[in-house]
């Protein structure tokens, strides 16, 4: 069952969806004020939040793969969606799904059934659909074309309930910045200022809980060493205010490990490894029952470890890859402390 969690929010959390090419990575850009994605870039491996400044809003802005990406497996898909629900809870404010408006495709018309799938059948109330549109065209002539002209443009947004914005591709523009924010505030508004939710995405925060628990326990002795020396160094207000700032960045810290790195994301990993075996066996076993059933059970025992290992290593060579794209905190804290608490207004 879908719910709206209350509450009001200093930093707005956006959902980007991106059907196929580079508009999902050319709308946050846009959204955070800076070019976190090259224009070369047109998929990702990993779900990644970046946190940036819309009009002076704070926001986090969650991408994951493109919703029609065909070099990913189903299984490292599967990881990446729950990555991103953990990367947002307890939920986005907002769903931004983003299209290029000069090349809608049908799978681009057929991308709200899959977000229902994957976030939940409610989910459409809460998008925006952005367009983006390149060059220095009259805006209120290519809403009109949205609205009135082109039907297929019309009633790719009547899915989302006809909520959209056109966004230039040049992240540098921050002419509509204002615009943007204030129709994601009001439809945010409209729903009592609180986020979508829905079951997995509870899954997702009781996951990030449990695994901040048990990081804050693993490192409990790293702290109270660390409170000592500061007790040594410091005194009264000092102090207390240099225990306030370390346990405020432990606290982000192991709360943006728990959010990448979680036993939810761990399940996926093993289950790949266990596709790998199956697999495997199943193809040795054919390949063997050439030479009979003593055949059939030599090759299927060969074809099940290989099958494993490859299995094993294609998620081992998957978390390196996420190492890369999404570090855990404890080895990227700066960045992740500087964007969320220190982002510069845009110039």
């Amino acid at each position: 069952m879908e719910k709206r969690k209350k509450g009001s929010a200093i930093e707005l959390r956006l959902m980007v969806v991106g059907s196929s090419g580079p508009s999902q990575f050319l709308l946050t850009n846009a959204l955070v004020g800076r070019e976190v994605f090259s224009k070369d870039v047109t998929s990702i491996s990993c779900s990644i939040k970046t946190n940036g400044e819309l009009a002076g809003r704070r926001v986090a802005v969650i991408n994951g793969p493109n919703i029609y990406d065909k070099d990913i497996s189903k299984t490292k898909r599967k990881m990446e969606l729950r990555r991103s629900k953990c990367l947002c809870i307890p939920g986005p404010h907002a769903f931004l799904v983003a299209f290029d408006m000069e090349k809608i495709s049908p799978n681009d018309m057929r991308t709200s059934r899959l977000m229902k799938q994957r976030f939940g059948r409610h989910c459409l109330r809460h998008t925006i659909v952005l367009l983006a549109y390149e060059g220095n065209l009259d805006r209120p002539a290519l809403e009109d074309r949205v609205k009135k002209r082109d039907w297929h443009l019309r009633e790719l947004i009547e899915k989302y309930g006809s909520h959209f914005h056109i966004f230039r591709k040049n992240w540098r523009d921050q002419s509509q910045d204002v615009e943007l924010l204030k129709k994601i505030e009001l439809m945010v508004t409209s729903f009592g200022g609180g986020c979508f939710s829905s079951g997995t995405f509870q899954k997702a925060e009781d996951v990030v809980k449990r695994e901040e628990n048990r990081l804050r326990k693993q490192r409990s002795p790293e702290i109270e060493t660390v409170w000592a020396e500061m007790e040594k160094q410091y005194m009264e207000e000092e102090l207390y205010f240099q225990k306030d700032a370390y346990t405020a960045r432990i606290g982000a810290e192991i709360r943006a490990q728990a959010e990448v790195d979680n036993t939810w994301l761990r399940t996926s990993l093993a289950r790949g490894l266990g596709t790998g075996l199956v697999v495997g066996a199943v193809l040795g076993a054919l390949t063997g029952s050439i030479e009979g059933p003593g055949g059939m059970v030599l090759y299927g025992i060969i074809g099940g470890a290989v099958g494993g290992s490859a299995g094993g290593a294609a998620q081992v060579a998957i978390k390196h890859m996420d190492d890369r794209v999404a570090p855990t905190a404890r080895l990227n804290f700066n960045s992740i402390f500087i964007n969320r608490f220190f982002a510069a207004p845009r110039t």
